[in-house]
């Protein structure tokens, strides 16, 4: 049976059929063909695999980062980041750095960050002498934080399907985020020094505590998000109810920047992204259930193993894979398709399966910003209305960059580890 669902799944793929609906159909065509079990089940584990209370924080988490798009908090974080990095050569564009990382933090995701500060940043550095392609190539890797620093859906998505913390995924997201944060902000400075950009990035930055004071609300929001985590306040799920709240109230009460047309704009952006999300959910969650009830994982286990005979060799096999991978495959879905092959495997090997959550996903955010699916870049080429041809160039070096910090997160687990082990181990 395995065979007629890969198979089938290429065959899908080639006819650009989506992910999720490849993943249902591919799952039935096995069921009816080549298993024993009756077709019903296509339904039942549909329904499982969505019958699930932590990823209602899923869809929350997608509204309350689209509400503050549009409720003007974005526009805040970049004027703060303006006013602290601004003033030197290169300013803008690690202003673009920070305020990705800020924003990650309350939204969860890549694409709506790529968005939200894209739209501001990317004509502000084409302004200031940036090439557009080198504008929306550091838009869409400083994005990339999007997923890694919490709270963040592939992270979410992991736990659930890998039975993970999410608490502890979350805290242990948070030493890469900084880690890719910090190592693009160097090439950046580098970049913009031996190039000559950015040489004005000082213009319309307005002071520190002036900027401070209007970010304020939206500075409180990972405090208010994450605190009460950590806290033990209310559970990652709650804590995305909280957040969309805390979003409209922002929105509509400090910041006075929501309307009722905005407000249907992003429930409505809303639905639609966690519908396509949801789809991928049941349709892996079906695909895993028949892989797994077929014995591959237990075969593959052993394969490895007899492979790689160390734990080194096996994550570097596992790195260069979920590269590939991510290039191909949209993020949510290799997740919920590999994690539960992967991390008992990883597991066997001494790896502790939260670590490996973080090298699962920083290899596939990588993903996010390389041809030829990288979501991210078709929303940083859209925001700047260029083929993506344009944006190959300055995009390479920065790949290289992030997957230097791809082997630092893989092979030191303390860049993961650290927090979770100070305060929960």
């Amino acid at each position: 049976m395995n065979a007629a669902l890969a198979f089938s799944l290429l065959i899908l793929f080639s006819l650009a059929v989506p992910i999720g609906v490849s993943l249902v159909l591919a799952s039935a065509f096995g069921v009816q063909f080549f298993s024993s079990v009756p077709l019903l089940l296509v339904a039942q584990r549909v329904f499982t695999s969505l019958d699930s209370f932590p990823l209602l924080a899923v869809p929350l988490f997608i509204l309350s980062g689209n509400l503050m798009a549009a409720g003007g908090i974005s526009e805040r974080l970049v004027d703060l980041a303006k006013s602290m990095v601004g003033g030197i050569q290169g300013g803008l564009a690690c202003t673009c750095v920070i305020t990705c990382m800020i924003f990650a933090s309350v939204s969860g995701s890549s694409v709506a960050t790529t968005f939200a500060i894209g739209v501001i940043l990317i004509p502000a550095m084409v302004k200031h002498g940036y090439p557009v392609g080198t504008a929306a190539a550091i838009q869409a890797s400083s994005a990339e934080l999007g997923v890694l620093i919490p709270p963040s859906i592939p992270l979410i998505l992991y736990g659930v399907s890998t039975e993970t913390s999410i608490g502890q995924l979350f805290l242990a997201g948070v030493g890469p985020g900084i880690l890719v944060a910090a190592a693009l902000f160097v090439y950046l400075l580098v970049l913009c020094r031996i190039k000559g950009y950015g040489k004005d990035d000082g213009r319309e930055s307005q002071p520190f505590l002036k900027a401070l004071v209007r970010s304020f609300w939206a500075l409180l929001m990972p405090f208010v998000v994450l605190g009460g985590i950590y806290g033990g306040v209310f559970t990652p799920t709650e804590a995305s109810a909280i957040a969309v709240v805390y979003a409209l109230f922002v929105g509509l009460f400090v910041y006075r920047a929501l309307t009722f047309a905005s407000i249907h704009a992003a429930f409505r952006q809303s639905v639609i992204s966690s519908t396509v999300i949801m789809i991928i959910i049941a349709g892996a969650g079906l695909f895993s259930f028949l892989v797994t009830r077929s014995g591959l994982p237990s075969i593959i286990a052993e394969w490895v193993q007899q492979v790689f005979t160390n734990k080194v060799a096996f994550l570097f096999a596992v790195n260069i894979f979920l590269f590939l991978v991510g290039m191909f495959i949209e993020t949510s879905a290799a997740i919920l398709v590999l994690a539960p092959l992967l991390t008992p495997i990883a597991i066997a090997y001494g790896v502790d399966p939260v670590h490996f959550g973080l090298i699962i996903v920083v290899n596939l955010a990588l993903g996010m910003f390389t041809p030829p699916v990288g979501v991210n870049l078709f929303a940083a080429c859209a925001v700047a209305n260029i083929s993506i041809q344009r944006i190959i160039p300055a995009l390479v070096p920065m790949v290289a960059v992030v997957m230097g910090c791809v082997l630092l997160v893989t092979y030191v687990p303390f860049i993961s580890l650290g927090l979770v082990e100070w305060l929960y181990r």
